[in-house]
This record gives C-alpha cells, structure tokens and sequence, in this order.
C-alpha cells in the first residue's frame, strides 16, 4: 500500500461513527479506523488459510476453553463411561 493514500468516505453515517469513535477513545481519526479494521480482521476468519496451518491462538483459546471446564467422573474406566459392564454388554 503507497504511503500517504487517501481515504474518501462516502457515506455520512459512517462519517459520523467514527467521529464518534474517535472521540471516545480520544484517537485521531486514522487511528480510531487503523484500530477498528485491525480488530474486525481479527475476528473475521482468513480467507484462505494454507492447508495444514494452524490459527494458533484460537487453538490457544479452545484449549484454555476445555481446561477450564469441571472434570466429572475421572475414576471411570473407558467402558464405564461408554456404558459397558465388564463382559462388553450394555448397562
């Protein structure tokens, strides 16, 4: 992207939403839209993501997910919690 490139907003709704938001935050204009893109990018999915990678931090944030949940009935063999008596047949 060329330095110094303009920006030509049409819409003046949009205009005034980040007037708004650029007082809120006591940004700039350009910082108050720069911040704004940068956080909708990142909770919008990539596009194309190349085969096999890995969002690491959603990964990060799935894990700490399923580690923050309450750990239920961990003296369970494998077969009682799948419902199977000691001769293989259902309970």
């Amino acid at each position: 992207m060329e330095a110094g490139l303009d920006v030509l907003i049409k819409r003046p709704t949009a205009v005034a939403k980040i007037r708004k938001l650029a007082k809120r935050t006591g940004e700039t204009l350009t910082d108050a839209v720069e911040r704004a893109v940068e956080d909708r990018l990142d909770k919008v999915a990539p596009a194309r993501r190349k085969k096999g990678r890995v969002d690491r931090k959603r990964l990060a944030e799935l894990l700490a997910y399923f580690n923050s949940l309450p750990r239920i009935n961990e003296d369970l063999t494998d077969d009682e919690i799948i419902g199977y008596d000691e001769h293989g047949l259902p309970k």
